[in-house]
Formats: structure tokens, sequence, C-alpha cells
């Protein structure tokens, strides 16, 4: 009985053998065969022609050794009418910025925001690009660190330095449908050291201590571009908090406009809400309502706050 044994494992080894190789012959095969009549897959190019579509980062990441700068400008909201020629001559916020690919899929960048001196440093990788046949979409990874410099020797602001971070981290996810639309949706978390808050009962015993902001808040953003011609796409940004806030929940982000594009330079020009020029400064604080808003007296104004906006950008391969 223990031969009999022995010589059946024996054969349905030698059969499973047998079995494997066939099938991986087989699948040589076909391997030669669909390499015969599907040629290797190619990344889809320019699914956006720049990192930036007005205030939402894109999977675009430059080649290898590109060199980008990068200004971004928003003027006053249109509210008032003529007395500031619709937010062109009110208080605007500038943000002057610079980006480098060191390596393939890599894209880090540095910039100075106006509105609180703030200073951030981003990283952005491309972890899959869309090919003609195979991969349905790119997906790219972005987040940055931002640093609040304004004065405070009296330490009315921050007591601790930490209090100054906040930080941004965003997958996004990308399709170029056609020749000539473009598709975009990114999930986000953003996060801040320190927010103001304050104990329900002042006396000597420690109560709970309420927050005017919660310490992270998430976010949707989407996106599209459409090529009216080969230099110039119409362009829509709509970016959604997520996270329902204690108190002073920001308000969403609707954004449109136009692109034109040289061999060199981007330049879009567009109407939207937000004005804060960092990511999760827009999502934690952006306090211009698309949807209407109601004055100090109480009246109702519909219309909704929007500002002006113009990004600029020049790109150098080196």
């Amino acid at each position: 009985m223990k031969q009999t044994i022995n010589k059946t494992g024996y054969g349905l080894l030698i059969r499973f053998c047998l079995l494997a190789c066939m099938l991986l012959v087989q699948g040589a095969a076909t391997a030669q065969d669909n390499a015969a009549t599907h040629p290797k897959p190619k990344p889809v190019k320019n699914t956006f022609e720049n990192p930036l579509v007005i205030d939402a980062q894109t999977v675009m990441v430059p080649t290898k050794g590109s060199f980008e700068m990068v200004i971004q400008h928003r003027f006053g909201t249109v509210q008032n009418g003529y007395p500031d020629f619709w937010g062109l001559f009110s208080s605007s916020n500038i943000r002057l910025g610079f980006g480098y690919a060191p390596v393939k899929n890599l894209y880090l960048g540095l910039g100075i925001t106006k509105e609180k001196m703030l200073w951030d440093g981003s990283a952005k990788y491309a972890i899959l690009r869309q090919t003609n046949h195979g991969i349905p979409v790119s997906i790219t990874y972005y987040g940055n660190m931002a640093f609040d410099s304004r004065k405070d020797a009296n330490k009315v602001l921050f007591n601790y330095s930490s209090q100054r971070l906040s930080y941004f981290n965003q997958l996004i996810v990308a399709r170029k449908i056609n020749s000539k639309l473009s598709l975009q949706v990114a999930a986000s978390v953003s996060h801040q050291n320190s927010v103001n808050g304050y104990y329900t009962q002042y006396d000597s015993v420690k109560h709970t201590v309420f927050n005017d902001q919660k310490f992270d808040l998430f976010a949707l953003s989407v996106c599209a571009r459409y090529k009216l011609t080969n230099t110039t796409s119409f362009i829509v940004d709509y970016d959604q908090p997520l996270t329902k806030q204690p108190t002073a929940n920001p308000h969403p982000n609707i954004a449109f406009g136009f692109e034109f594009n040289t061999s060199g330079h981007t330049f879009q020009l567009f109407a939207g809400n937000y004005t804060l020029l960092n990511p999760q400064q827009n999502s934690l604080y952006n306090k211009n309502n698309p949807f209407g808003y109601t004055n100090t007296d109480g009246t109702k104004v519909s219309g909704g706050q929007f500002v002006i906006g113009f990004n600029i950008t020049r790109l150098w391969n080196f």
C-alpha cells in the first residue's frame, strides 16, 4: 500500500509539471502574439499643460531637469462694483513660486505668499501615468508644508514655532478623455497645528476646550480642461470642503476661465472664490461665498463673492 501511494504522488507531480509547462508555453506564445499585434503602451501626453489649473494642482509633473517660475495673483472681490473697479483696485494677494524636477516623476517646489508671509515647500510625484492602452488614468501625489512667518514678538498669535505650521496631502486622479477634454478628481486632507480655542468655563479648574475649528479638514476637488484651439483652453475648478467645522465653515470654490499656452509660457485668466493661494489655507479659511452672502446690516446679496485672478508660469527645460 505504501509503494502504491508513492507512485500515485509521483504521477500527480509529473502531471502537474507537464500542465505547468504547457501553460507557460501557451502564455509565452500569447505574449508574443500580443506584442506583435499591440505595440508597447506609450504614456498619454499633455493631460494638462500646467501643474496648476486655477487653484488646483494637476497630475502633471514636468520632465526631469525642468525649472519653473510661477506668479499667482488674486484681486479683491467684485461685490463693491465701480468704487474699487470691481476689485481690481482693492487689496490683492500674490504668490511667487519656483519648481524643479531633479529626477523623473518628481517635482519639488518653494514659494512665498503675501498673505501671512506664508512660506511653502512642496513635493509632487507621478505614481501612475495613463497610456494609450492598458492604464486608463494618471495618478499623482501632492503634498506641502507651510510656515506662517509673520512677526509676533509678543506671542499674540503663536506661543510656539510649531503652531505656525500647516500641512496638505492630496491624491490626484485624472484622465485625458480625448484630444480636447481632460478631467480630474482629487481628495485631500489639510492639517493645521493650531486652532483658536477657549475653555467653556473660566475658573481655576480646567474644563472642556471648545475649538473654533478642527485640526484636520477633508476636501474634494474636481477640475477640467477643454481645448478650444491648439493654444487656448476653457478651464473649470470646483473645490468642496467635506469636514463639518464647529464654527466658521469654509465656503467652496467655483472657478472658471481661460488658459493660453505658448512653447514656454502658460497664462490663466479666471474668476473664482479662493484668494489665499495655498491649498490648506483655502480649504480651511475661505470666506468668499459663491452662492450669495449676507451684509453686516443683515441684507442678503445674491451673486456670490468672486475675485478676478491670473496665474503666469514660465518653464525652462535644461
